[in-house]
């Protein structure tokens, strides 16, 4: 089977599909200095973009790990995430408590998908 890879970098690509699944790099906030709530909805519309940029979209999203900096915030990110997924069609779900890569990050998200 052929391995498709988009946007590869040394350390990364931004997308990989195989066998008719995507799987996307994690996916930050456009701006990190934004509180949960922004960084969550700008974070789900690059997963929007980088999903249609391969031809899927969030009604066949598989698996959706989510990264958060402090679950104090766990509510603020959920509130944004159940007003994005299409009801009936929510992904298999985890979500951890991480250290970022960068401190001012809140979020972030690994997604596998179907293409």
């Amino acid at each position: 089977m052929e391995i498709q890879r988009f946007e590869t970098k040394q350390r990364m690509s931004r997308a990989v599909i195989h066998n008719n699944t995507v799987y996307l790099c994690g996916q930050v906030a456009k701006d990190a200095n934004a509180d949960m709530a922004e960084q969550t909805r700008t974070t789900l519309e690059k997963i929007d973009e980088l999903l249609a940029s391969v031809g899927t979209d969030k009604t066949r999203l598989l698996s959706v790990t989510i990264y958060v900096n402090d679950m104090a915030q766990f509510q603020e990110m959920n509130a944004v995430w159940d007003a994005w997924v299409p009801e009936g069609l929510a992904p298999a779900r985890a979500c951890v408590q991480a250290q970022m890569a960068r401190p001012e990050l809140r979020v972030e998200m690994s997604v596998v998908a179907a293409v």
